[in-house]
């Protein structure tokens, strides 16, 4: 039996002649459907400090035109008359659509945007809000989500995610809007381009992110490194290629049919670089070019996988394992270069690595510890900015393969993690060693800790109660050893830690974009065979928890 309300709210939209016809379809096909009924109106999309993000489609829980206006016309209740916005989208199903109408949304609120022309980095949006001195950003993706989610993600003026009193505020004009009223509507996108209120980004802005992200780099090496490419039918293609042409590689190939943007990733359901899948074409051609490396970036080109090949070993590497051999090697050549700030400063999030903790320690620099989101990392910058000491900043990384050595932008970013990469392969290629080799010797000096994350899936409306009963219960646990909302030195985060001894330890979240829980474990043992059967025993045991 469909509550009142919901019932109601279906059957206004249904009544509706919506601008989406695909909208139309489905509300029509839904009819005398509940449980179709129930998932699309049965709650309103989040909004969060991640945005929104969710399955596409009509309702009040579902990716449209409608949630998208919605969440613009929150966005310009926190903003002052007058002001300005740039808009990124990637390549996923609508993502074009949406962003449209949100730049149109803003102008029709007297409000300027610059808009990108075609698919691009969420790295390139923040850019481009520091560069073209907006007040805001806006990028359409569902980073590593499948094809059938969409999202909408809101920077502020620094090119930093929004803080939570900001997304709160959002949230709160949202609830207060009817969704087909209240939303200015007079001008369509055309006549907003005509009037220019709507301005496309210029190219250069590209051009500079390229070359300011390729300033990075450290190594003036051979450039005999065979790279292969994917951005998986994502928007990394053209900022990632342009990089790697300018530094000079001439052994580049790119998986032909992960090229191109389409959103519906053909070849790859799951479009995450962290997941063996995603890479299997990227390994073949690996094999097949007899190249030395893999990169791939996802969808919004903010994360990158690797993958190396030494003689007829392929290895992926997990993303505390490429974020301790990046932030080694910055380390290095900052040392050896004279490089090195008077006080540097990394920054990493509470479930990434703890052998980072051990590098920063060998190399004097200040290891700063953050809740999981780059948006965190992002704000320990703009810290440092306020007082002068930008340039402190050295790296910032997350287990799930998120990267920045810079200032230039103030999220995680692939293309700055492609020129790492690259830059560092090249250098130990060129001494005749593979980044296996240098990573076998960090875990000989610093210690065999291993790392593995556990997603669980909790899907459907059911699925979020489930969760939040899941989080209580161990919240009563006598082996919790930390509750992250009542951490007096942080924000306060649904987070738990358990430190089992002997074993290993492992954190506790909600994911913030998707029904499921994660849980990241990590043991050290003597050797990895040791960490591997402790990693193991952890996971068993937390499993048993969670059940």
């Amino acid at each position: 039996m469909l509550r009142l309300s919901m019932n109601k709210e279906y059957i206004k939209w249904k009544l509706k002649e919506l601008r989406d016809n695909d909208l139309n379809i489905e509300l029509k096909n839904m009819s005398d459907k509940n449980e179709l009924i129930e998932n699309a109106f049965g709650a309103n999309l989040a909004f969060g400090t991640g945005g929104l993000r969710g399955i596409l489609g009509a309702g009040t829980n579902r990716m449209n035109i409608y949630t998208v206006r919605k969440a613009t016309f929150g966005l310009v209740s926190i903003l002052k008359q007058g002001s300005c916005v740039a808009i990124a989208f990637d390549s996923r199903i609508k993502s074009e659509l949406f962003a449209k109408e949100a730049a149109r949304v803003l102008a029709n609120c007297n409000m300027k945007v610059y808009l990108f022309n075609r698919v691009s980095p969420t790295p390139l949006l923040s850019f481009a809000v520091r560069e073209l001195k907006c007040d805001a950003g806006i990028v359409i993706t569902a980073s590593h989500n499948p094809s059938d989610y969409n999202g909408y993600k809101v920077y502020d003026s620094k090119g930093c995610q929004i803080n939570p009193d900001s997304a709160d505020l959002i949230l709160k004009h949202m609830g207060e809007i009817d969704i087909f009223k209240e939303i200015p509507d007079e001008m369509d996108f055309d006549l907003c381009l005509k009037n220019k209120l709507i301005i496309y980004i210029d190219d250069n802005v590209i051009h500079k992110y390229v070359d300011t992200v390729n300033k990075q780099a450290f190594n003036e090496g051979s450039k005999k490194l065979k790279i292969v490419y994917t951005p998986i039918n994502g928007s990394g293609y053209e900022c990632v290629s342009e990089s790697i042409k300018k530094r000079g590689f001439n052994y580049f190939e790119t998986v032909n049919e992960q090229k191109f943007p389409d959103g519906r990733f053909p070849t790859c359901p799951y479009p995450n670089p962290e997941m063996k899948q995603a890479l299997e074409l990227g390994i073949r051609d690996l094999i097949k070019t007899q190249s030395d490396i893999l990169i791939a970036t996802d969808p919004d080109c903010d994360r990158a996988g690797l993958a190396v090949r030494k003689k007829d070993e392929i290895r992926i590497l997990n993303g505390n394992e490429t974020g301790i051999l990046l932030f080694d090697f910055i380390c290095m050549m900052r040392r050896e270069k004279k490089l090195m700030p008077e006080f540097p400063v990394a920054v990493k999030t509470i479930v990434t690595t703890d052998l980072a903790k051990k590098i920063a320690q060998n190399y004097d620099v200040h290891m700063i510890e953050t809740l999981t989101g780059f948006k965190y990392i992002g704000d320990q910058i703009a810290i440092l900015e306020e007082k002068g000491k930008e340039e402190s900043f050295i790296f910032g990384f997350e287990e799930s393969c998120g990267y920045l050595s810079g200032t230039y932008v103030r999220d995680k970013d692939a293309v700055n993690a492609v020129v790492l990469i690259t830059d560092m392969a090249d250098y130990y290629n060129d001494r005749g060693i593979s980044i296996l080799d240098r990573l076998d010797q960090l875990y000989e000096k610093y210690g065999y800790l291993m790392t593995y994350l556990g997603n669980y899936d909790y899907p459907g409306n059911e699925g979020l109660s489930k969760m939040k009963n899941i989080m209580t219960n161990l919240r009563n646990s006598s082996f919790l050893s930390k509750d992250y909302l009542h951490e007096p030195d942080m924000l306060h985060a649904d987070v738990l830690k358990f430190d089992i001894d002997n074993i290993g330890i492992a954190i506790i979240r909600p994911s913030g974009t998707e029904p499921k829980i994660k849980i990241y474990y990590s043991s050290e043992g003597c050797d990895m065979i040791d960490a591997e059967k402790k990693i193991n025993k952890l996971v068993a045991f937390m499993e048993r928890m969670l059940n």
